[in-house]
């Protein structure tokens, strides 16, 4: 339920055309009260617009890119140095969810 809701959360940023880029379980906040059930996604520093909103162009693909966001966290191909794109930050929610299950992801 709770990994549900945060891709979705995730889905409405790149809605508006951003990449989160530092997905990690700090960057998730539960609502208070009435609000208990909803979940908020927080921290858009390292954000990044992945394509125009009005031509629709996409970024282009580079690599070579230093490591941008939370290494335990990050893609593999955030580690290999290639330009993220919105996949990125879904891995990266699921190695969230994988710690939220297990309280530690297998390469700590």
């Amino acid at each position: 339920m709770v990994g549900d809701h945060m891709i979705q959360r995730l889905e409405s940023v790149h809605d508006k055309c951003f990449l989160h880029r530092d997905i990690k379980p700090d960057n998730f906040l539960m609502g208070l009260g009435k609000k208990q059930h909803i979940v908020y996604i927080i921290d858009f520093g390292l954000a990044k617009r992945f394509k125009d909103p009005r031509t629709g162009a996409h970024i282009p693909y580079r690599d070579g890119k230093s490591l941008t966001g939370t290494a335990r966290y990050a893609s593999a191909n955030t580690h290999l140095g290639i330009e993220q794109g919105r996949r990125d930050d879904l891995e990266s929610v699921g190695f969230v969810m994988i710690y939220f299950h297990k309280g530690k992801l297998p390469w700590q």
